[in-house]
């Protein structure tokens, strides 16, 4: 950063992107606090989702053609790659939550590199979280409904360990399922997509302050490599939001499934 600072000219300081990234105003003037950039396009994902699958299924043909190629692809990648491999015979009822999960996140993440929008939903906590609360409280009822409220809880304790271990492996094993699951279900989301906003807006802003805003010839070589990292890095990105959208719909498939089922 120092390099950064000495190399700006006109003594201007270069000034790395920070947290003010994340915080938007209302909408509008006047507007409710909560109405902002995010709320709203976490909403536009949603609705494009729904319908980009009703465009798809409405009205199914036997040949399928057009948006619904399109749909059966992503339907049968959900089914294969994240519902079948944790809930078997269970995977057809579960399939609606479990495809909008990762199609919503995933367009949610993609959000990043469109233009004008350039933001990922999931980099704000309060999205994952909702998410990953509302699978955890269906994994709860799940367990309530089909294990019975006692063996629901005693199921997750493996049974013949000698005594003394019970004293360790009970608290860990309730804090691990209650909460450090969820938490994790949700952070990890969050946080890689917050820290792949913040490197990217690092490096753009790199290679505009030295190329655009304040071009000298000694920081020309480097605003020309904050451009080169940031084309590299928005592709590496484009990876890792849908990887992270896999995860989630793949941990939401398994909570689910230990729901279902007792895990021991």
């Amino acid at each position: 950063m120092n390099a950064l600072t000495v190399l700006a000219s006109g003594g201007d300081k270069f000034e790395a992107p920070g947290t003010e990234l994340f915080d938007f105003p209302p909408l509008f003037p006047g507007g409710p606090a909560w109405l902002t950039k995010p709320v709203f396009f976490a909403v536009f994902g949603a609705l494009v989702v729904c319908v980009v699958f009703w465009m798809a299924f409405a009205k199914p043909k036997l040949v399928p053609r057009g948006m619904q190629n399109v749909g059966e692809v992503g339907y049968m990648f959900v089914r294969d790659q994240i519902a079948r491999p944790f809930l078997g015979k269970n995977t057809e009822q579960w399939m609606p939550l479990l495809l909008t999960l990762f199609f919503m996140v995933w367009i949610w993440n993609i959000f990043s590199v469109v233009p004008i929008i350039q933001f990922p939903i999931a980099s704000h906590i309060a999205f994952p979280a909702v998410l990953a609360i509302f699978v955890y409280c269906v994994k709860v009822y799940l367990g309530f409904k089909h294990q019975g409220p006692v063996k629901y809880f005693t199921n997750m304790i493996p049974k013949g360990l000698p005594l003394p271990v019970y004293f360790l492996l009970v608290p860990i094993e309730y804090l691990s399922t209650f909460i450090i699951a969820p938490f994790t279900h949700a952070v990890r989301l969050f946080a890689n997509m917050f820290a792949g906003h913040m490197i990217l807006a690092f490096f753009s802003l790199v290679g505009f302050w030295f190329l655009f805003e304040k071009p000298t010839a000694a920081g020309f070589g480097i605003g020309l490599v904050g451009v080169v990292v940031t084309i590299l890095l928005t592709a590496f990105e484009l990876l890792i939001q849908f990887l992270q959208a896999f995860l989630f719909a793949m941990l939401a498939a398994m909570y689910i499934q230990s729901g279902l089922h007792a895990d021991h």
